[in-house]
């Protein structure tokens, strides 16, 4: 772990195997940590707030440029060991760790963006200075889909805003967290600053979280269950959160689109890291008149995605993250194809040669899904793509919003009119027209409903981090 500037062992020195999903290998051991370790983190992290607080913009702005260039000068070594810890294949990784260092990059530049007003009164004696300055400590707990670029995209922005911060990283995958708080060491980051806290049992470390008089603000990425009760407990305290949590995405086939390059859009993104990923499309509205023409290119192009281990080439689905979520994503598909689904390509685990230590399951597609399915209605967070042929177009729109998640959402058209139309009725907070990676370090990600509270990236993504002060100065 990582406590005020030092490397330490939890207080019970005790350990936790850390496993390659692909292989079942032990690739290394990291600290179990509990309540004392975290309250010793943020405790440090109390104590280093007022000094880093105070400096400049500017010098908050160095450190992250130099951390920016530290993650490019190591990338190869970073997406090398997300492979092994995380499973996705090893080109996935690398474009991981470049957009990890955007939001470096990103929150660098608007570090020196945070401005206050002058604002002037009714009254001819007085005026008014707001001012925008850090919430404080922040407690972080992000997942292991996304193992470098989560912590950046939380890191950025809370450094930026002169916030300190302890950090509790998934179970599954503490070495990249571990390599991504080396290079803030490396980039000059202050003791205390930052600090993360390991643990194979999040919850005593979420129980502190939550509770902590000098925690003020609290960000998670992960399960809705999970962030229900994070949020639940630090509203009990008073304390600022912003939670990114689960979604169902619907990705909508209008009659007037190119189903051809609809469904390469859609083979594309939904095996994007075997489709464990909160913006994966997890229900395909075709029309009918479109269905035939998807679905054999669909099918063609599942049929070709292999799945394997991220380190041989050409694999383009790496493992599950455990052996829970091959179940889940069997049960799944087993549910479809027993009320009536057809699963055109694979729909089975992968659990000999290669695979028998690992957690594979093949890259699926299921035609004719309806909505008694449990696939239609829950988040499957694993390879298959169910297709849905729908009729009425005038019905799309609330077929799509059936849900209770609400963040990501995929409309292909060539109507500018429809596409508009759709996107207002939408909801969901982040939407691709024709485009399957609506997502930069610049622009804001989050969503509605039970996908979460609050945004990230941007100049939103700061703005979690910033609380607003107003003073009357009367003249």
């Amino acid at each position: 772990m990582f406590i005020n500037g030092q490397w330490c062992d939890a207080s019970t020195s005790t350990t936790f195997e850390v496993t390659d999903p692909a292989t079942g290998e032990v690739i290394g051991t990291m600290p179990d940590g509990g309540a004392p370790d975290a309250e010793r983190a943020i405790a440090a992290a109390a104590a280093a707030g007022p000094s880093w607080a105070a400096t400049t913009a500017r010098e908050r702005a160095d450190v992250l440029y130099r951390a920016w260039q530290l993650m490019a000068e190591r990338a190869e070594d970073l997406a090398q060991l997300m492979t092994r810890e995380q499973g996705k294949p090893l080109r996935a990784s690398r474009a991981e760790v470049a957009y990890a260092g955007d939001f470096l990059r990103f929150y660098a530049e608007e570090a020196t963006r945070v401005a206050g007003e002058w604002l002037g009164s009714s009254r001819a004696d007085q005026r008014f200075l707001i001012l925008r300055q850090p919430v404080g400590v922040v407690a972080m707990v992000t997942p292991w889909n996304y193992p470098i670029s989560m912590l950046t995209r939380k890191m950025g922005p809370a450094l930026a805003a002169g916030c300190t911060l302890v950090l509790k990283p998934a179970e599954a995958t503490p070495l990249c967290a571990k390599a991504v708080f080396e290079v803030f060491v490396d980039a000059g980051v202050p003791d205390g600053v930052i600090n993360m806290v390991t643990a194979a049992d999040p919850a005593p470390i979420g129980e502190v979280f939550t509770t902590h008089p000098d925690v003020r603000k609290i960000t998670f990425t992960g399960s809705t269950a999970v962030g229900r009760r994070l949020a639940g407990a630090a509203a009990a305290n008073l304390k600022r959160v912003s939670v990114e949590l689960g979604g169902h995405a619907p990705f909508i086939v209008f009659p007037d689109a190119d189903p051809v390059r609809a469904a390469k859009g859609a083979a594309a993104l939904k095996f994007l890291n075997a489709g464990q990923a909160c913006i994966s499309p997890n229900r395909l509205y075709v029309h009918a008149g479109s269905a035939d023409a998807f679905t054999e290119t669909m099918a063609d192009r599942v049929a070709k995605v292999r799945a394997g281990n991220g380190f041989t080439d050409g694999v383009g689905v790496g493992p599950l993250v455990n052996e829970a979520a091959v179940a889940k994503v069997a049960a799944q598909v087993d549910d479809a194809v027993a009320k009536g689904a057809q699963a055109l390509v694979g729909g089975r685990r992968l659990d000999e040669g290669e695979f028998a230590a690992g957690h594979f399951y093949a890259p699926t597609l299921l035609a004719g899904v309806t909505p008694e399915m449990v696939i239609h209605s829950e988040e499957t967070f694993g390879p298959v793509a169910p297709v849905i042929t729908y009729d009425d177009v005038d019905q799309v729109l609330a077929l799509a919003n059936a849900t209770n998640y609400g963040l990501a959402a995929y409309v292909y058209t060539n109507d500018i009119s429809t596409a508009l139309r759709t996107v207002e009725g939408l909801h969901f907070g982040i939407i691709g027209v024709n485009d399957v990676n609506p997502t930069s370090a610049s622009v804001p990600f989050g969503g509605m409903k039970d996908s979460g509270i609050g945004r990230e990236g941007a100049h939103e993504g700061i703005a979690e981090y910033l609380e607003t002060k107003s003073v009357g100065i009367a003249l």
